[in-house]
């Protein structure tokens, strides 16, 4: 018996040791493994995503529509234009003039702020199309921002085309009073 106790002891103890061995070996960590977890993390944290880019691609077509279809300050400026032309035309005003305060005014400056817009779309439209020439080499803008900016661009330049004509006189014009 007393030769099995001692051998069940020398078990027991080398079982001990190996477990303590393969613990010690599974805790380390290759040096390798950790440096590269970080630089993925800082990659990914450097690297633009886009979203800017996208909005601001979006913000130009939205503005282009704007240029197209009129806006609250269009016709709000418009309604007021209007009224100023109302109070201010005297009562022998001849009717040339009475249309022209009243309703000429009102229409250059609907046709005013739609020229707003419509600027304003043109340079973000251009601004976003011109943002990767000033960024990241060698990162590619995503289609659909290049797209939606191109759209705005093109509505930018119609609205803004549309504009000119209506302040102008040539797109819809004052009728003749004579």
């Amino acid at each position: 018996m007393a030769t099995n106790a001692v051998d069940e002891t020398e078990a027991t103890q080398a079982t001990t040791d190996e477990k303590a061995v393969d613990t010690t070996k599974s805790d380390e960590v290759p040096e390798t493994e950790v440096p590269a977890a970080a630089d993925d993390a800082q990659t990914k944290e450097e690297a633009p995503s886009g979203v800017g880019q996208g909005a601001a691609a979006v913000v130009s077509a939205a503005l282009g529509v704007v240029s197209l279809t009129g806006s609250w300050i269009g016709t709000v400026a418009s309604a007021r234009q209007n009224l100023v032309g109302q109070l201010e035309t005297a009562q022998n005003a001849g009717v040339a003039q009475q249309i022209q305060a009243v309703y000429g005014d009102a229409w250059q400056t609907t046709a005013l702020w739609g020229g707003l817009f419509a600027l304003i779309a043109l340079v973000v439209g251009v601004v976003t199309l011109a943002r990767p020439a000033f960024g990241t080499p060698g990162r590619i803008q995503a289609p659909w921002i290049k797209s939606v900016a191109w759209a705005g661009v093109a509505l930018g330049v119609i609205g803004l085309f549309l504009a000119v004509l209506k302040y102008t006189g040539v797109l819809l014009g004052l009728p003749s009073a004579s």
